[in-house]
């Protein structure tokens, strides 16, 4: 059995997200309240291979590496990849066994163009045949291999696509609930997670749905699931600028989560920057400053601490502003 199945109904779960859920927002996540499992943002399996094997690039000098680090409090914990090419894709669910993670998630529906000309992401759609290939070659490590989608690519696809992806018996199957076409322009469309939950019912009983799309709270997505089927729900924006919101999990209440202090979110932004400062190196630094603009808003004085935040080249500097500021 593996840990899909010991999961009380129903889940939450984080989704990957591209520099944002990188392994210092995973950190304070887990540390403020942990959802019931961890993505890791994608990775390319073609690129860890080229990075470690033509490239002989050390681990602790790799950013791919460094994007599959994790800690023990995140478990369980999924690391996500993509690729077209079978034998890559073997190569990199190995490497992550190795590694610990507990699952391997394989990304069927990124709509990003770059993503895409390499035939991965939500070219998948298009491509079942490799789809399976790739599969079968994530299970060669031995760990629970699971799949987020879409359902369809330019048109619902829900009968052909979904219906494929159930006859491979995985464990948990994630769907966005727009077609790729769509991209976030339209609401997601709940309506139709009751046909994808009865096909699994037809298909593979065991495997568990998780619902993806709008969801903007855990009280929301308890709603969600319990009118729509859904076994799991997966936030995505939601916890851009807000860490906490699966705490609510773990403080055992049904209520919405509480907003927290102003004082709060700003110290958290701080610790933010020192974790990313030890697991980021000081060149990527940049990347961090795409949270200021989550977490430093809605309060007055907002607009020009950001415009200060912006300035700072390190985490000193982050945790000097914020500090004169509270």
């Amino acid at each position: 059995m593996s840990f899909w199945q010991t999961l009380h109904k129903p889940f939450f779960v984080m989704a990957p997200m591209a520099d944002v859920t990188d392994p210092a927002y995973r950190k304070l996540i887990a540390t403020v309240g942990k959802p019931d499992v961890t993505w890791t943002e994608f990775v390319s399996a073609d690129g860890l291979y080229h990075t470690r094997e033509i490239k002989k690039m050390k681990d602790e000098e790799n950013p791919l590496m460094r994007d599959l680090q994790f800690s023990e409090i995140e478990r369980p914990i999924v690391a996500q990849l993509f690729s077209s090419k079978p034998e890559m894709m073997d190569y990199a669910s190995k490497l992550c066994a190795e590694l610990g993670f507990d699952g391997i998630d394989i990304n069927m529906g990124c709509p990003d163009k770059s993503i895409e000309k390499q035939g991965c992401g939500a070219a998948m759609i298009k491509n079942p045949e490799i789809a399976i290939k790739i599969v079968e070659a994530a299970r060669s490590a031995g760990i629970p291999v699971s799949v987020k989608t879409r359902i369809g690519y330019n048109t619902e696809a829900i009968d052909e696509w979904i219906g494929m992806l159930l006859a491979l018996r995985l464990p948990a199957l994630t769907v966005h609930l727009r077609i790729r076409k769509e991209m976030s322009k339209v609401a997601a469309h709940w309506d139709v997670m009751p046909r994808i939950v009865k096909l699994r019912d037809e298909i593979s009983p065991e495997t568990r749905i998780i619902g993806n799309g709008d969801v903007k709270s855990v009280e929301e997505g308890r709603q969600k699931a319990e009118l729509f089927g859904a076994d799991g729900i997966m936030l995505g924006r939601a916890i851009f600028g807000n860490p906490y919101i699966f705490e609510v999990l773990s403080r055992g209440s049904d209520s919405q989560e509480h907003t927290r202090s102003t004082e709060y979110r700003l110290k958290a932004l701080a610790s933010l920057a020192h974790s990313f400062d030890e697991l980021k190196p000081a060149k990527s630094f940049h990347i961090f400053k795409k949270h200021i603009k989550a977490f430093v808003t809605g309060f007055d004085g907002a607009t020009e601490l950001r415009l200060r935040l912006m300035s700072c080249e390190n985490s000193n500097q982050i945790a000097k502003e914020l500090a004169d500021f509270i």
